[in-house]
């Protein structure tokens, strides 16, 4: 039976919160933390690639527990590339990335007040949005930035194109999409504290201010070129299909 485009929509909005709120606050709440015993002061926080992993067991999770309803991008780079690989009607398109951002968008706004309700905690610059430059974690140019988001979005839709084909393994899509998900981050937490998701990077951005509003536009544009190039591509390269939009 066709899940009707709310239902769809619901599935979406609560998977992409899932996606920000999992993996966004590991990175507020548990990325750094330090221990002090016996005068002694260590870091027991699970630093980058506990992040990564946060990421990566987000999507896993919710792509099995609604992603048979909705597909499970909670991603408008991924939607936008499902559309170009024929595997969503065209019309789905805005609808689909309304309910990512709203669901993006709830999710940092619950972030924001439980990490206000540390004494001390500053949101400015401190709620894991993403940047270039002097906002890149290590400082890296808009032009790396944008590479690297294009070119890591566009291996995520190979991915997720791959692992969902009817000619794969059944049942294994979540861990594949999972794992792709959580080595992007290993690879571009440094570089831009990795976006591949305007939702993402929307969720957090105006709560986090601090330049980030303002870098918006490059976490739009360099992840849904790549998830049109990543759908694209694998039209092309990899089925018979002819490239076409369904609408």
């Amino acid at each position: 039976m066709t899940e009707s485009l709310t239902r769809r929509g619901l599935a979406e909005l609560f998977g992409t919160f899932w996606l920000v709120f999992g993996g966004c606050g590991s990175a507020i709440f548990a990325a750094k933390q330090i221990a002090d015993t016996d005068g002694t002061s260590f870091n027991v926080g699970i630093g980058y690639l506990g992040v990564a992993l946060a990421f990566g067991l987000t999507v896993l999770t919710m792509v099995y527990a609604v992603g048979h309803i909705s597909g499970g991008h909670f991603n408008p780079a991924v939607t936008i590339g499902a559309v170009a690989a024929g595997r969503l009607p065209a019309k789905d398109l805005i609808p689909y990335w309304i309910a990512q951002v709203a669901g993006g968008l709830l999710a940092g706004l619950a972030l924001w007040v439980i990490a206000g309700g540390r004494s001390g905690f500053e949101a400015e610059g401190n709620m894991a949005a993403n940047g270039f430059g002097d906002h890149s974690p290590a400082g890296y140019s808009l032009v790396a930035v944008l590479i690297a988001e294009i070119l890591l979005t566009a291996f995520f839709l190979l991915v997720i194109l791959g692992s969902t084909d009817k000619r794969a393994p059944a049942g294994f899509a979540g861990v594949s999409i999972g794992l792709a998900l959580t080595l992007i981050h290993l690879i571009s937490i440094p570089i831009s504290n990795t976006s591949v998701n305007p939702a993402r990077s929307t969720g957090v951005a105006f709560f986090n201010g601090a330049g980030a509003p303002g870098q918006l536009w490059l976490f739009w544009l360099a992840p849904l070129v790549g998830g049109l190039i990543g759908g694209v591509i694998y039209v092309l390269f990899f089925t018979d299909e002819k490239l076409k939009l369904d609408t």
